[in-house]
């Protein structure tokens, strides 16, 4: 009688675990299902929108992306910074120009981690190299040492990456060496884009702080003889697109970790401007074709166009 109890109770105890193990499958089943008819009825819910890219992206293109008066150490430069990378991974771009103010405040260690190396750090480990020009927050004794910056040591600096040679300009002091330099490089560059970044604007529509027409005066007559064709500038904490001036085409960018809103006067000279939120860019260059795109904190495009070598500059899209 004993043997034949314990067999019964072994078999009902197995019975209960089976029954156990069917109702947890059930139940996993039901759980996959739900999700699946959630994911299918609303198929944002699940993930992020995907990015607008207004670039085209061609086959040997060189990309870059832009950055203005970024070094606060503030959320809404962390939040740039994340944006920069989820397009760094879409259209993969190398390099990043910095507009100036690169660090506001102390120059501490701590002070390039917490304004710098944090923020970028996915970028900076995915190979892409940033190139500094010094605005009039940056202490040019220690930034211009500082080897994630690229300045080779020198307040003022040059670089070529494709058919683009770059000038990273000191508009803090603008001396007649650095004016010599400059026109010394530009007259031996045969590259087909020359492009200027630097942090005061020579054009400029802001109420914080307008153009500086000291600078405008000794520039300009060296962009019309040596072919400048672009100019990126910091300094007005917005976004702003010049009509250009003797085919020389402007950008204002000083809104990457600061921002002025309701900056800008009336103007006839402006093409398009964007004071409600942090931006950044990213610009394409493909043979004769130069494409740029304005995209805010949040992935909203403000602005975006084309310069050609032989024609106008088309406008796709405007922010106000």
């Amino acid at each position: 009688m004993f043997p034949t109890r314990c067999l019964i109770l072994e078999r009902k105890e197995m019975t209960e675990v089976r029954r156990t193990q069917l109702r947890k499958s059930r139940h996993s089943r039901l759980i996959t299902f739900f999700l699946l008819l959630a994911t299918a009825a609303y198929p944002q819910s699940l993930g992020k929108p995907a990015l607008d890219i207004k670039l085209p992206l061609k086959d040997k293109s060189f990309r870059f992306a832009i950055i203005g008066d970024s070094g606060t150490g503030e959320q809404e430069q962390y939040d740039v910074a994340k944006e920069l990378e989820a397009y760094r991974q879409a259209i993969a771009f190398d390099s990043v120009i910095m507009l100036g103010d690169n660090i506001y405040g102390g120059h501490e260690p701590r002070d390039f981690a917490q304004k710098f190396e944090l923020p970028y750090k996915p970028l900076m480990d995915a190979g892409v190299k940033f190139y500094a020009s010094l605005g009039n927050h940056d202490d040019p004794n220690i930034e211009r040492l500082y080897k994630p910056f690229n300045m080779n040591g020198q307040r003022y600096h040059t670089f070529k990456k494709g058919d683009v040679q770059f000038y990273a300009l000191d508009s803090t002091y603008m001396d007649p060496q650095q004016l010599k330099w400059f026109e010394q490089n530009l007259q031996s560059s045969s590259a087909k884009w020359k492009i200027c970044f630097f942090h005061h604007p020579l054009y400029n529509d802001g109420k914080m702080h307008g153009p500086d027409l000291d600078l405008r005066s000794e520039l300009t007559p060296l962009f019309k003889m040596y072919g400048v064709n672009v100019v990126f500038s910091g300094h007005e904490h917005a976004y702003e697109r010049i009509k250009p001036e003797d085919d020389v085409y402007y950008f204002i960018l000083g809104s990457s970790g600061k921002l002025a809103r309701n900056d800008f006067h009336h103007s006839e000279t402006r093409l398009t401007s964007y004071d409600r939120d942090r931006a950044f860019m990213i610009v394409e260059v493909a043979a004769n074709d130069l494409y740029f795109q304005t995209v805010t904190r949040s992935g909203q495009t403000v602005d975006s166009g084309e310069i050609n070598l032989r024609t106008p500059a088309k406008a796709a899209s405007a922010g106000r």
